[in-house]
């Protein structure tokens, strides 16, 4: 199985992720760069630079913005510290660490405004301030995307809302399961300034996450994770660092609270380095791609990748990405099980609606005759480890059940995803599994059903029709 292992003990920032990648597949640099300048992002330049840390050679992505590249204040001592003191001399600090473009500590948590007079910045910060209109990137829609949010000043400044992000998104040269992840990692983003501000994530406006340089960083990682075709990734534990980050109007305790929250449930540590390690939008792009934070797995490795940040500390400031193959193996599942011979198969199916509402992978009855010939029902469900207590909770409440049977048995799966195709009536979810040497495909019942009741067609016609926009194998709608 492809597996991907990203070591973190340094920290994660998106740039950092970027060039770790990129690094584990030498041969698409060039055409990644290509594709990463040709987005349509104003003024935003990628490059990959060589890098040297602690004697380590790796990768240092440089994004700037109309040639620009963002820099970072620490808080030592109780003194800003940059690599350029001329950081943004209105005073609104965009990382901490030095490895992150256009991170997230966001226009709330900061507390900026921007009511002084001769405010400007030499890079958007929404979508309309960027330009970025739809004539430019060869599309014609008439029509401006102006989702971010004017403050006065002589200059303007936009804080983009999710909504905006969205409709940048939407609108990148990107494949579409790309375009998800990007919108994914940014949901998690929103939802932890929502936390944060007690807030409706509607009324969140992304401040630096919003800058282009950022949306460059997202776009890189969740290219390159679809370039690899990792089927599984792993991490270490984070290593967030310590001290203080500056930002705009304040100092906050790092991590800060965004990236905080967003680790919640992931295994963190600190040190004695100073700095902040892990901004929020490597937090989110982890959280949203690693599978199990742990130790690396027994793999066979085919190539590891350095992704360098900009400071200088100790310990070698990087993330490592080692790409290789781990053999494939079932997982352990529970069963839970019991007999029923007073409930009617009303009641055993609003238990069975409540047991899949709550996560179970699998609900199923079989008949059973039970003792003094009475026929009866065999419920079983198929569950997590995890979630062992809560369906046995389930069980007992929604059942005349006096006990239940577990067993612990190991499943085998195939991979399974899900993607859309247009057809003349609207998209269809097309189902693809594969592993063990197996590959199947098959369209979303439900789906074609719709269709079908809206167009007065017969099943079988949608699904031909759907067919002819897939190639190969899926052609014939079924499994193959």
């Amino acid at each position: 199985m492809r597996t991907l292992y990203l070591d973190c003990g340094m920290g994660a920032a998106g740039d950092m992720l970027m060039a770790a990648l990129l690094e584990l597949c030498p041969e698409k640099k060039e055409a990644f760069l290509a594709r990463m300048n040709a987005l349509g992002l104003p003024g935003v330049t990628v490059e990959a630079e060589p890098s040297v840390k602690c004697g380590i050679t790796g990768t240092h992505m440089k994004v700037t913005v109309f040639g620009d590249e963002e820099e970072s204040a620490d808080v030592k001592d109780g003194i800003s510290f940059s690599e350029n003191a001329g950081i943004h001399g209105h005073g609104h600090v965009h990382e901490e660490s030095g490895h992150e473009h256009g991170h997230a500590h966001s226009y709330e948590e900061c507390g900026h405004t921007h009511e002084e007079p001769g405010h400007e910045h030499g890079h958007a910060h929404s979508h309309e301030e960027c330009g970025h209109t739809h004539e430019e990137s060869g599309h014609e829609h008439g029509h401006h995307h102006g989702h971010g949010h004017s403050h006065g000043g002589a200059g303007r400044h936009h804080h983009a809302d999710m909504a905006g992000i969205s409709h940048i998104i939407s609108h990148l040269d990107l494949p579409e399961a790309v375009r998800e992840n990007m919108t994914a990692v940014y949901a998690l983003i929103a939802e932890a300034e929502a936390h944060a501000h007690e807030k409706p994530v509607d009324e969140i406006h992304f401040h630096e996450v919003g800058t282009a340089d950022a949306i460059a960083d997202i776009a890189g990682v969740c290219l390159l994770m679809y370039e690899l075709g990792v089927e599984q990734v792993f991490a270490s534990p984070v290593h967030v660092g310590s001290g203080h980050v500056h930002c705009a109007h304040g100092i906050l305790p790092v991590p800060a609270p965004a990236t905080a929250h967003i680790l919640q449930g992931v295994p963190v540590y600190s040190t004695e380095v100073r700095g902040e390690l892990c901004t929020p939008t490597g937090a989110a792009l982890l959280k949203h791609f690693v599978k199990e934070f742990r130790e690396m797995p027994v793999m066979t490795l085919q190539r590891t990748g350095y992704g360098m940040g900009k400071k200088e500390f100790e310990r070698a400031n990087c993330v490592r990405a080692m790409l290789g193959e781990t053999a494939e193996s079932g997982s352990e599942i529970i069963e839970l099980s019991c007999n029923l011979d007073d409930m009617t198969p009303e009641l055993i199916g609003f238990a069975q609606e409540a047991l899949f509402q709550a996560g179970a992978l699998e609900v199923y009855t079989v008949p059973a005759g039970m003792k003094k010939s009475r026929p009866g029902t065999l419920l079983t469900c198929m569950c997590r480890l995890e979630d062992r207590e809560a369906m046995v909770g389930l069980l007992f409440r929604h059942t005349t059940t006096l006990g239940i049977r577990e067993h612990v048995t190991r499943r085998y799966t195939l991979k399974r995803k899900v993607t859309e195709i247009p057809t003349p009536y609207g998209p269809v979810r097309q189902k693809l599994s594969e592993g063990y040497g197996v590959r199947r495909c098959k369209l979303e019942y439900e789906d074609l059903a719709r269709i079908a009741r809206e167009q007065g067609m017969s099943i079988e016609e949608v699904r031909n029709a759907a067919a002819e926009t897939l190639p190969g194998l899926c052609s014939s709608g079924k499994n193959g």
